[in-house]
């Protein structure tokens, strides 16, 4: 996007209230993150987001051991799903969030494919334990509506705009 940025890391817990929307839980998550920036930062646009998958009822986050992350990908397989990321931008302590929506279909992956994939690409920092930039995206996805970057965790096109209103 040609802007010049940091990145700054800080541990935030990502629990959210179980009676959130998938969007809602998306923003949240995101703000709970950058507030964890407010008390330091004036004058800086700090920008902080976070990606969910949805399918079915079933709310994906980063899988927390390569088993679950099998567990999920044989969810997605041979399904279309909802990628939502939420992203808030603080700036002078004020809050401006969104969130972008992107469906996702995937063909029927072979177990050995998903097996594969866990073990070789490690995708346990990756909601719903994948990403579309790697391999099973590149060989699974069969159709995205909406965005691709938002899909890869931020979606860029939209933020532009946003950035653009500050």
């Amino acid at each position: 996007m040609d802007l010049e940025f940091r990145i700054v890391l800080k541990e935030v817990d990502e629990s959210y209230p179980d009676y959130l929307k998938p969007e809602e839980i998306a923003l949240y998550i995101a703000q709970k993150k950058a507030e964890a920036f407010d008390e330091e930062i004036n004058d800086e646009v700090v920008l902080t987001a976070d990606t969910i998958v949805s399918i079915d009822g079933h709310i994906l986050g980063k899988p927390e051991t390569p088993e679950h992350a099998i567990e999920m990908l044989k969810m997605l397989s041979g399904k279309t799903h909802q990628v939502i990321t939420g992203v808030c931008l603080l700036y002078q302590h004020k809050y401006h969030s969104f969130f972008d929506v992107s469906d996702v279909s995937f063909r029927e992956l072979t177990e050995d494919e998903i097996r594969s994939y866990v073990d070789k690409y490690k995708p346990m920092d990756k909601a719903g334990s994948y990403g579309i930039q790697e391999w099973v995206g590149l060989t699974g996805i069969e159709r995205i509506n909406g965005s691709y970057t938002n899909v890869v965790g931020l979606p860029t096109e939209k933020l532009y705009r946003e950035l653009l209103k500050l």
